[in-house]
């Protein structure tokens, strides 16, 4: 039989087991490892995209790579592979990161860079190896596995699976390999989750998740812009060692024609046939202001040639081109622009003025319909006539009128010209020579 004291140590100690057991319990909750329930795989889809890669220093931003991001996913796996391209280089870094596609367990990690390489392969222990390229010097990988994790690469993709919801708080753990370190296993922390709009002078606003992360083994912090309807992350920024860095989406799957591209026949166009546009272009100034304005003095102003040196853009007008061009007009009243897609501008043929009277030169075309673009400054002239008083006249003290006296001056400012043109080809080895003119 339990005496008082023995009742009231039992009771401490149930107290005492039930506070550890909650606090085990909620801590255990704030941390997300591999099989979590929590984890939404609808949200996982095999895609590919593309991230402009900026830094970003005094308000300007500044491209230096190429993101190209692949997912692949099924049943089985996860699998993702990315390619950073440096711009102005032929350097490539080349990333393979494969989770298994039910609890997102690391299976294969693989890095090859210009200096570097490594492959690990995860099961009971990590192992793989490391390579130095300059120092021709390669480590063996060896590590336990003491508790479970995330591959620190595969991460980001998962956030958009997370029940993101305003306040939302979670800790990943996620092995990050780095051959100077003892201990690859580390904490990424969600630390902040809020409502925010993400603006694409493509496709518009878009309503996303603002999803703040602190890494651990990098110090580093994030701000992931994730879309509340389909989880796209449209922009990531970094902050990292005192500098600033931006992705963004570029949205290569955005089409908005309903006219198909087909770059063969196009290219065919400007290239495969025998036919030239020539000619001259300038702008006829005969504008004046006052009493003069609206009337064109004929051969009072010279022409005013492109200089040489000037670009003229030749589009094959085709019911695609056509499409995208009226796509833009509109888009530019809204401040966006329609971008073409891969291969397109190729079809696009430049030349330039070759003399000082405006001369251009197109070659080696096939009969068609073609739109000729160019733009230039030059210098404006007009003449303004203003009324500087009244003359009245009398004759034997009678009024008979007043007649008004003016004064004429010019002025002299800079003006551009922007010039367009539909030219027709009829057949093969036709000159077909124009004047692309604007007249003031």
């Amino acid at each position: 039989m339990f005496n008082r004291f023995q009742f009231f140590l039992m009771k401490q100690v149930f107290t005492l087991l039930a506070l550890f057991c909650f606090v085990i319990t909620n801590y255990s909750q704030s941390i997300l490892v591999p099989g979590d329930n929590t984890i939404e795989k609808k949200w996982i889809k095999s895609n590919k995209t593309e991230m402009g890669y900026f830094s970003v220093k005094g308000g300007n931003t500044v491209e230096i790579c190429s993101f190209v991001i692949d997912i692949h996913s099924d049943n089985n796996r996860l699998a993702l592979y990315t390619t950073l391209n440096f711009l102005g280089t032929n350097e490539q870094w080349k990333d393979t990161s494969i989770s298994d596609g039910n609890s997102f367990k690391p299976i294969y990690r693989s890095s090859f860079r210009k200096d570097q390489e490594y492959v690990l392969k995860f099961g009971k222990e990590v192992s793989g190896y490391y390579y130095d390229k300059k120092a021709k010097r390669k480590t063996i990988v060896k590590e336990p596995i003491p508790q479970p994790f995330f591959d620190s690469y595969t991460y980001p993709y998962l956030l958009g699976m997370l029940p993101l919801t305003a306040g939302y708080k979670k800790e990943l753990v996620v092995y990050d390999y780095k051959r100077e370190s003892t201990d690859n296993i580390k904490k990424v922390k969600i630390e902040e989750v809020k409502s925010n709009i993400y603006f694409s002078n493509l496709t518009g606003e878009h309503k996303v998740w603002q999803v703040s992360v602190f890494e651990e083994a990098t110090n580093d912090k994030y701000e992931y812009y994730i879309d509340k309807v389909t989880r796209r992350i449209w922009k990531i920024t970094i902050f990292s060692k005192g500098l600033e860095l931006l992705l963004v989406d570029k949205e290569i799957d955005f089409n908005p024609f309903t006219n198909p591209f087909n770059k063969e026949e196009t290219l065919k166009l400007i290239k495969s046939g025998s036919a030239v546009i020539n000619g001259q272009v300038f702008a006829r100034d005969n504008e004046n202001g006052g009493l003069l304005k609206g009337m064109a003095v004929l051969n009072v102003n010279k022409k005013q040639y492109a200089p040489v040196g000037t670009s003229i853009i030749l589009i094959p007008y085709t019911p695609f081109f056509k499409e995208w061009i009226k796509l833009n007009d509109a888009a530019k009243k809204k401040g966006t622009s329609i971008p073409l897609p891969q291969g397109a501008g190729e079809c696009i043929k430049v030349t330039t003025v070759y003399d000082k009277e405006g001369s251009f030169e197109f070659v080696n075309l096939m009969p068609g319909d073609y739109l000729l673009y160019t733009e230039f400054g030059y210098i404006h002239t007009s003449s303004r006539t203003e009324v500087i008083g009244y003359t009245d006249t009398y004759i034997n003290g009678m009024f008979q009128g007043s007649s008004a006296n003016t004064t004429t001056s010019s002025y002299s400012t800079n003006a551009s010209a922007h010039v367009k043109k539909i030219v027709t080809i009829d057949k093969e080895g036709e000159e077909v020579t124009i004047k692309l003119k604007k007249t003031l």
